[in-house]
């Protein structure tokens, strides 16, 4: 186990901004930066990080938290390894107990999956660099393709001995569970039999954002027309190729630097622009680009270039993926290669200042791509002309943006030399086209939705889980600010009449609260907020303080996100940028007394509405008839004063 001090250090040495920084791209919103949710599709920004608070905020989602339960929540870690990936990226020195036997069989399948894939990968790099036969066979193909020893080393580049169960063997050596060797796919297990899966082939790494490996590509070196040349590891828990990018963990800073993404095919494309300094560069792995990719990138840039290879017909095949990263809302240009070339080839035939500028140079609009490549096969034929223009309306339509989808349009008729007029007429057909198919695949599941929400009881407001959050919220926001209050106090004046008096008087704002709630014998409800309250308690009791960062940094991920949350919940408006717009939005902070006694008073008339229903609701059942009338008309009393004093808040 990781001990104390470590876990410390960690917290007070990470910086929030910095870490989500490398999954979200984030801009500067006032002293917080915003960004768009990495866990849901959205097109506006709702994910809020404060660096000030160390928190952070997805409203979309209503997920928040501290730096760990960030990386728990997007990288699914665990506690013990988000800690680890945080000391890794800061340098800092872990110290822990020895993990008992017990302890590790208590590690969950998906985390035992991680564990077995990562000794895969650095079993495969060591056999490809100091094993004879890896070094022969693996290390000289390598070489061959003019990866750098600095290269290899930074991809983790691997090679499977060409031998049924080497790599099996010596994992079951290592105490790993033939269950997830299976499961990886790293091993195949057919009846009694247990093979490798990848035997003599060179391995490629396929890494998350976070780096934690998922899975492998594997390239055969011999030739075997029974074997495919690559194969890929089998979908599992952990590894989706559908949902990840090759080389992402390398390319996520650079992607938010440049604010571009080059986007190849292959693993060797990657690897020889990463060498030749173009870092921002990932590869859908020769499987079709899919939504879940390009929202991948999208949390990074708004901008993605794909490179095509020189062939025609790689290019023809290809080109289908724009649509899709159009229809995500994101930019698209273009590089097409020469005939013959492809990113890898050409990356290694030219200077890495070559590179960069024939990739400025020759990058192109989509549209202006798509019309070249397309006149060619319409040459002068009007019934081919008029449907690669349909063709290209039928991208533009794609478009979410209704200004771009406009601007297109315009340069679209000017390169092809037709009215605007027809294009927007065509565009207007292909969208209600799209949206009229849309709604027919949706027309059952709206009536579904209609008919349940007839049949469905209304829900009841929990007013006493709000009122609670509420005075955890002051409490935490403002429980160490001292403040003038007010209060309505009785007194009888020279006639003989009792008339309220207003009095005023100083108070820190967390012992106010508390003087009331034990006044009053009150209890929290929610078991999270009592936990809350509690420690509060405990804290102004040892320090008379409150410390914000105890709470921020709990051992229980449950008590840190709530109050993350409550911590956030402010900051909302931001994301909105009304003072943009002159729009000034009233902070709580400047009416804090009537926060408070609002809050009190509230809670108190909710308890005794509760006490008042229960009695009422027993009265007719009762022994004690009368005396429960006479406590119903007292709480009434109580109350109605209550609803005086809300009233005379100010």
């Amino acid at each position: 186990m990781i001990n104390k001090t470590t876990i410390n250090e960690v917290f007070e040495t990470a910086r929030l901004e910095e870490v989500i920084g490398e999954f979200v791209h984030l801009k500067k919103a006032g002293s917080n930066f915003k960004g768009l949710s990495p866990f849901v599709d959205e097109k506006t920004p709702s994910f809020m990080v404060s660096p000030v608070k160390q928190i952070w905020k997805d409203f979309s989602t209503g997920k928040g938290g501290n730096v760990i339960s960030f990386l728990m929540e997007h990288e699914h870690y665990s506690y013990p390894e988000a800690i680890r990936y945080l000391a890794k990226k800061y340098n800092i020195e872990i110290e822990e107990t020895e993990q008992t036997d017990e302890q590790k069989e208590q590690a969950s399948a998906r985390e035992s999956m991680y564990l077995v894939s990562e000794y895969a990968k650095d079993y495969f790099h060591d056999i490809l660099l100091n094993n004879a036969k890896g070094k022969a066979i693996g290390l000289s193909y390598f070489k061959e393709r003019g990866f750098t020893n600095e290269t290899i080393k930074k991809f983790s580049l691997g090679y499977a001995l060409d031998e049924w169960t080497a790599f099996t063997n010596e994992a079951l050596k290592n105490k790993y569970n033939i269950e997830f060797l299976e499961k990886t796919g790293l091993t195949i297990v057919k009846d009694t039999k247990q093979f490798d899966r990848f035997k003599g082939r060179v391995l490629f790494p396929i890494q998350s954002m976070s780096g934690r490996v998922l899975g492998f590509g594997g390239r055969i070196l011999k030739t075997d027309k029974k074997a495919a040349k690559y194969l890929n590891s089998p979908e599992s828990e952990i590894y989706h190729k559908s949902k990840i990018l090759y080389g992402i963990y390398h390319a996520k800073q650079a992607i938010a630097k440049e604010d571009n993404c080059y986007l190849v095919e292959g693993y060797t494309d990657v690897i020889s622009f990463n060498q030749n300094g173009i870092e921002n560069t990932v590869a859908s792995s020769g499987t079709a680009l899919t939504a879940d990719q390009i929202r991948l990138v999208s949390r990074l840039t708004n901008n993605i270039t794909v490179l095509f290879d020189g062939d025609a017909a790689g290019i023809r095949a290809s080109i289908r993926g724009i649509d899709l990263i159009l229809e995500q809302g994101l930019n698209v240009k273009v590089v097409a290669f020469p005939d013959g070339e492809d990113p890898d080839s050409f990356a290694k035939s030219v200077s890495n200042e070559e590179l960069k500028s024939y990739l400025n140079d020759n990058s192109q609009d989509f549209i202006q791509f798509k019309v070249s490549l397309l006149l060619k096969d319409a040459k002068n034929d009007p019934v081919k002309k008029a449907g690669l223009i349909r063709e290209i309306v039928q991208s533009i339509a794609k478009i979410p943006n209704a200004i771009q989808r406009e601007v297109y349009v315009q340069e679209c008729a000017s390169i092809m030399q037709i009215s605007e007029k027809v294009l927007f007429g065509e565009l207007a057909q292909v969208r209600n086209k799209n949206e009229r198919g849309s709604d027919d695949k949706n027309y059952q599941k709206k009536l579904e939705v209609v008919k349940q929400s007839e049949v469905s009881k209304t829900i009841k407001i929990n007013q006493l889980n709000i009122l609670e959050r509420h005075i955890i919220e002051i409490l935490l926001l403002y429980g160490n600010k001292e403040t003038e209050f007010t209060d309505f106090i009785e007194e009888e004046n020279e006639k003989g009449e009792f008339i309220h008096v207003k009095h005023k008087f100083t108070n820190v704002v967390s012992k106010e609260i508390y003087l009331h709630l034990q006044d009053d014998e009150i209890e929290f409800t929610n078991d999270t907020f009592k936990v809350i309250y509690y420690e509060i308690v405990h804290q102004l009791n040892q320090d008379e303080n409150i410390s914000l960062d105890k709470f921020i940094n709990h051992e229980n991920p449950n008590i840190s996100m709530a109050v993350s949350d409550l911590l956030m919940n402010d900051e909302r408006y931001l994301l909105s940028d009304w003072e943009s717009k002159n729009i000034y939005v009233k902070t709580k902070e400047k009416t804090i007394p009537k926060l408070v006694m609002d809050a009190v008073f509230n809670l108190r008339r909710v308890l005794i509405e509760q006490n008042i229903a229960e009695i009422t609701k027993q009265i007719a059942d009762s022994k004690n008839r009368k005396e429960d009338l006479e406590l119903v008309k007292n709480y009434t009393s109580l109350k109605k004063l209550i609803y005086d004093k809300l009233a005379r808040v100010v």
